[in-house]
């Protein structure tokens, strides 16, 4: 089997390398940006992709999709230091046959490359349930954010504070301060910068 990994992290490239070195019929592929991940899906022809979310030419979601319409066939396996399951939904609609959180098992990774070398899908049964609860909730991602929701999740993205925002909605600190918390809730973020970064990723600014 033909694996191309395309992740610009040394270390995580090296443990997938550890990860996969006792499969003898695991041939690895490297590639460190979207644009030689192109080259290499073109010259290469791997059987499984791995593709991380964040590239430093673009985003593995993009990646993923523009894999899948070139080519229904491709098996693409979406790897991403978050567990949302917003993302994971993401993925999955984009074209993967998999949702692998680095912030897992690192077998994980392995049993999602193998099941979907086999012609399968992976996706661990915590983050099922969660996807199915968001899915029976609303029939897209944006679709659980309300619209407040929406502009102080925007404003908190063009790095205004707070305090500014509750300044410039008119409505209380407290009042915002609230919205940040159940957006982090509804975003499965730790923190604010990783709320926006998810954000970002799932293009809600």
């Amino acid at each position: 089997m033909k694996l191309l990994v395309v992740e610009d992290h040394p270390i995580v490239i090296s443990g997938c390398r550890a990860l996969f070195s006792g499969d003898d019929g695991v041939t690895m592929i490297e590639a460190r940006t979207a644009s030689a991940a192109r080259i290499a899906m073109k010259d290469e022809a791997p059987d499984v992709t791995v593709i991380d979310i964040n590239l430093p030419d673009g985003s593995g979601l993009d990646l993923t999709r523009e894999f899948v319409t070139n080519d229904p066939n491709a098996r693409v396996v979406v790897f991403s230091m978050s567990d949302t399951p917003m993302l994971a939904i993401q993925a999955i609609e984009c074209g993967a046959k998999s949702y692998v959180s680095k912030n897992g098992n690192p077998f994980d990774l392995r049993d999602a490359v193998l099941a979907v070398a086999r012609g399968g899908s992976w996706i661990s049964d915590d983050l099922i349930q969660e996807m199915a609860l968001i899915r029976s909730r609303a029939g897209g991602t944006t679709a659980l954010l309300s619209d407040r929701e929406h502009v102080v999740l925007r404003m908190l993205a063009r790095g205004r504070s707070m305090a500014e925002i509750a300044n410039d909605i008119s409505v209380s600190y407290k009042t915002v301060a609230a919205d940040c918390a159940m957006l982090r809730t509804k975003l499965n973020a730790r923190t604010s910068s990783e709320m926006v970064r998810i954000a970002v990723e799932l293009k809600l600014v």
